[in-house]
């Protein structure tokens, strides 16, 4: 094994640890298992090349990451992103069964560290993506893109813990929500940014109280508690303007479509493709010689969409569009704001039921009127990244996993996940070379890998089909039956990555306001 390069050269590999067992193939991979699962790739190897390649010192010292005395912040930090990977299941462990062989520093030291008030961790977080998107992406299109996730936690101790309405189960749970921002592009999706979001619903306080109440994490914890959500990703969207770091498009879901947020996206220069509720929200339709009528999306639906729909062509959906016009003033005391938007309304294909029911469609808008339907599907698709994300962090990179109840140290944990998956990103693409441009560039006639995914399930199915007939004599009809178990599943994936599911369109439908 190689040396680690640091500024100090005594870290070496660990002998004898294997890569954390969590970290296994899956049907569709994850990052983490794509990459690390290989036989020919030593983890430590990988991450020290990563580390050397993207000047990783020198955005330490960018973001003012420094020690005055002990073990240098190079190699605290550098152990912190790695231990995830390797098989322990806590910093203790890490630190009580390899680090004596690995490094001198000492599990208090890490701890230490993850407690610091005065480090800029979203500063770190920026430089290092824009490194990445600099050394890895070329793509034209580019889409800011914003969702949460929350990290169930049962701890009375834990400081940032409240009550959060958790959109996968559909019901409250205590724990820590995390407000993400990330550029999605063709080739990938880069995390920019993260906060803390802390509700005024059963929050808990500080277990141990700031050494300064100026510091970088106090007033953190402030904002996270006085902020909405809107007026976070606000600031992660102007942060990352003033980083250089720029998109076309703004794509969120229903739980971010609200007149604030697109109010703001407008002030942004970005053209917004988001989700619908099928809310009270109302929207202006003028139809030719009549006067204007504001009306509710269901109302809508009834009076301009059932029994119109249209076929997108190479896709599972059906849509009907309009250009309406929304008023962006929130209270009746504001000037009216009106703006030209496109409405979207889709709905999956199926064969055994061709009448859509009562809540069987999802609505979308785009404030760039001339946008094509298909187009708006295609960019929208790429949100599908953050949810990659999400899943990601949680399972294979240490979203809030660091053993602490100091509120400094889940501020630290959200950004090194991040910064983990940036250093991923970075690897694969050194990894891939030239291979993955040549084949991006071959499937880069659409705008995302759900629609090459859609069109080459065709050339698999009618593989797959082909394969079957031939089965008929010895098995009879249960080979049918069989390639309809297929599309189904097929389908399903295709109906989750867009949110089409039913599960998604039915809460969407009983939830309510603006």
């Amino acid at each position: 094994m190689v040396k680690c390069l640091l500024s100090r050269q005594n870290i070496k590999p660990i002998k004898g640890y294997q890569m954390n067992p969590d970290i296994s193939s899956t049907i569709l991979p994850t990052l983490s298992a794509d990459l690390l699962t290989r036989a020919d790739v030593q983890v430590d190897n990988l991450f020290s090349k990563v580390w050397q390649k993207l000047g990783f010192n020198s955005l330490l010292k960018q973001a003012a990451f420094k020690k005055r005395s002990g073990t240098p912040a190079s190699d605290i930090m550098y152990l912190l992103l790695l231990w995830v990977w390797l098989k322990v299941d806590s910093i203790a462990m890490f630190s009580r069964d390899s680090l004596q062989s690995f490094s001198a520093t000492k599990k208090d030291a890490l701890y230490d560290w993850l407690k610091r008030e005065d480090l800029n961790w979203r500063m770190l977080q920026l430089q290092t993506a824009k490194k990445v998107i600099v050394a890895t992406d070329n793509s034209r299109l580019r889409a800011f893109v914003v969702d949460d996730s929350v990290k169930v936690r049962r701890g009375k101790k834990m400081p940032g813990v409240s009550s959060h309405f958790d959109h996968l189960t559909g019901r409250f749970v205590m724990g820590q929500q995390v407000l993400t921002l990330g550029l999605a592009t063709e080739a990938q999706f880069i995390p920019l940014d993260n906060e803390i979001f802390i509700s005024q619903k059963k929050a808990q306080p500080l277990a141990n109280e700031f050494a300064d109440g100026r510091s970088i994490s106090a007033k953190r914890y402030r904002d996270a508690q006085e902020q909405s959500k809107p007026e976070m990703l606000r600031s992660m969207i102007s942060r990352a303007q003033r980083s250089d770091i720029h998109a076309q498009y703004f794509l969120a879901d229903a739980w971010f479509a609200t007149k604030q947020i697109l109010k703001m996206t407008e002030e942004k220069s970005l053209t917004a493709i988001v989700r619908m509720k099928k809310n009270k929200m109302k929207y202006r339709v003028t139809a030719a010689g009549e006067q204007s009528l504001s009306c509710t999306a269901e109302e809508l639906y009834k009076s301009h969409v059932k029994g119109q729909w249209h076929k997108i062509h190479g896709k599972p959906y059906q849509s009907k569009s309009m250009v309406v016009e929304l008023n962006l003033a929130q209270s009746d005391k504001e000037c009216e704001q009106w703006i030209k938007v496109k409405l979207l309304f889709v709905r999956g294909v199926n064969e055994e039921k061709q009448k859509a029911g009562k809540h069987d469609w999802a609505l979308f808008l785009t404030t760039d009127s001339q946008l094509s339907d298909d187009k708006m599907l295609e960019i929208y698709a790429l949100r599908w990244g953050i949810e990659v994300y999400f899943k990601e962090a949680k399972q294979k990179l240490g979203f809030l996993k660091e053993q602490s109840t100091h509120y400094s140290s889940y501020i630290a944990s959200i950004h090194l996940t991040a910064i983990r998956f940036c250093m991923l990103l970075f690897a694969k693409h050194e990894d891939g070379g030239v291979r993955l441009s040549d084949s991006r560039n071959e499937m880069i006639k659409s705008l995302c890998t759900l629609d090459f995914a859609s069109r080459l399930w065709g050339v698999f199915r009618a593989l797959i089909t082909g394969a079957l007939e031939g089965l008929k004599v010895q098995y009879g009809e249960g080979v049918t039956e069989i390639m309809r178990h297929i599309d189904r599943t097929v389908q399903q994936f295709f109906e989750q990555a867009m949110q089409m599911d039913c599960f998604t369109l039915r809460l969407e439908a009983v939830s309510s306001g603006d």
